[in-house]
């Protein structure tokens, strides 16, 4: 049963977890939730690859236009799902909403599979089922980072999110694979709809493993339900001890919390744009600038393969493996140096780099000195680095904010950040038959991550192996409690009863808006 507001509650919870051992716990944990990111990136792939065969008599007779409304449809709807599960992920649990998002995800993507014909009808159910999937991709995004980043140990934490968020282009690949053999193998009216049918079948396989994934210990304790927290951080401990002793933990670290009840959007709000609004502007910056380069190039690359360089339509997959092999490389290869030399560092040198490297194969695109290939290995060069960054940017908007909103401050950002980048394709798509136009938008996206790469030197958070209570003290905490005494303190802020008077530890780290630590 879980205690009331009324009821403070001593916990060494997040002390415990960071302490753990990585363990076959951990790695099914990201194998059961990382793949969000890999059934994301297979959905937007498969959508691509079938664009022409919805458009022919035998299949659906859709216009042009109207199968490019399929991806700007599923894109609101992973909109609509990351604000709608968000809230609902603080509000109900990690748990709960990964098997939920996962079973919408599920249904809106086998439904539709089944569009069966031709007519303004089965288009708005082509739609439907497209934006129901969208939603449950997009739920995925706030609900599994957060269970990620909260039953992670700190030390780890970098290197696993940012791996994970980069398989999205391993789903990509996965399904640029898979649609080069269905669609030599099957008819038009089969092949579309087997392509929509890889993700439901990955799904209903994950679904299973995640049924016996515990809820977050973090969030259980933060809503005052002590004895199921205590049973899943047990398990959680036993798989990491393996029949051995763990490592000690510093009973200082004991946080004093008075579990709260849910906190809407209107906090969130309050949080963001006056608790912290430097993170604020971190976060959005990080966001907008990568999403924004990603879809201007990424939704255009077929187009300036095929006008631009002249390939056939039958051999942009091939160059599409290699543009994906690239940025599954930068998150995999690069993301152990997140959580070693430090997350300021690396995130503003990957968007730098990025930024500059995409100048560099401007001007030579401008200068005529790219083909095909040449253009294709410069710009894996460029997003090897920017897809690190990338993910880099949903583990900041992850780790900054404070427990009770985390996954609803993920679903702001991450809405944000994908209206500002529905602005890429069509920037850029118009551009492709403008050779001098397509140098400057070029330039354009290498200063925009650019841009990203000062905010984080400016900005940014020195994260690193720190517990997520030392990066964002919970809203619900009160104090600490060390050798048996609480200390508290009063600082103008957020309160549960009030808006002037939060209490935040004293004499303990607490964080401060400028990225550091406050130490009183």
């Amino acid at each position: 049963m879980a205690k009331t507001e009324s009821e403070p509650i001593s916990t060494l919870i997040p002390a415990r977890i960071d302490r753990l051992r990585w363990s076959p716990f951990h790695t099914r944990m990201v194998i059961a939730l990382g793949v969000a990111w890999v059934l994301d990136g297979l959905e937007i792939t498969i959508a691509s690859d079938v664009a022409d065969l919805l458009q022919r008599k035998s299949t659906l007779s859709m216009s042009p236009r109207a199968v490019g409304d399929i991806a700007s449809v599923y894109l609101i709807g992973e909109v609509v799902g990351a604000l709608v599960f968000g809230r609902l992920s603080d509000k109900l649990g990690r748990r709960k909403l990964f098997l939920v998002t996962l079973g919408v995800y599920l249904l809106g993507s086998g439904l539709t599979a089944a569009t069966l014909g031709h007519g303004s009808g089965w288009v708005i159910w082509l739609y439907a089922t497209r934006f129901i999937a969208g939603m449950g991709i997009g739920g995925e995004y706030a609900a599994i980072n957060s269970a990620i980043d909260e039953m992670i140990p700190a030390r780890y934490r970098g290197r696993v999110d940012i791996a994970i968020n980069g398989t999205y282009w391993g789903g990509a690949l996965i399904g640029t694979l898979a649609e080069l053999y269905i669609l030599n193998s099957f008819s038009a009216t089969v092949s579309w709809r087997l392509g929509f049918l890889l993700g439901p079948v990955l799904a209903v396989a994950i679904i299973f493993v995640r049924r016996n994934l515990p809820e977050s210990p973090r969030w259980l304790i933060m809503h005052g339900r002590e004895k199921e927290a205590e049973v899943a951080i047990k398990r959680m401990e036993k798989e990491s001890a393996g029949g051995g002793d763990l490592p000690p933990f510093d009973e200082s670290k004991a946080l004093v919390i008075n579990p709260i009840s849910d906190l809407g959007y209107y906090r969130l709000a309050r949080v963001l744009f006056t608790q912290m609004p430097k993170r604020s502007i971190l976060g959005a910056t990080l966001m907008i600038t990568q999403s924004f380069l990603y879809n201007a190039i990424f939704f255009t690359y077929a187009l300036v393969l095929a006008t631009v360089y002249h390939v056939s339509s039958g051999s942009i997959p091939l160059y599409f493996i290699a543009f994906a092999v690239g940025n599954l490389a930068g998150p995999l290869i690069l993301g152990r140096l997140f959580d070693t030399i430090g997350r300021r560092f690396m995130i503003s040198s990957t968007y730098l780099l990025a930024g500059v490297l995409l100048a560099l194969s401007a001007w030579a695109f401008d200068a005529n000195l790219l083909d095909a290939l040449t253009q294709t290995i410069a710009w894996s060069l460029v997003f090897f680095f920017a897809s690190a960054g990338a993910s880099a940017a949903y583990l900041t908007v992850s780790e900054i904010f404070p427990l009770e909103v985390r996954a609803k401050a993920i679903a702001v950002f991450f809405a944000i950040a994908q209206a500002f980048g529905a602005l890429g394709p069509n920037i850029y798509g118009g551009l492709v038959n403008n050779h001098r136009g397509l140098f400057f938008a070029y330039l354009v996206g290498a200063g925009v991550m650019i841009i990203g790469g000062v905010a984080e030197l400016v900005f940014g958070v020195a994260a690193e192996q720190q517990s997520l209570e030392d990066i964002a003290m919970p809203l619900s905490a009160v104090g600490t409690n060390s050798g048996g005494t609480i200390t508290t303190a009063v600082r103008p802020g957020f309160a549960r009863g009030g808006p002037h008077d939060s209490v935040y530890p004293e004499r303990t780290h607490r964080p401060t808006d400028d990225g550091g630590r406050d130490d009183r």
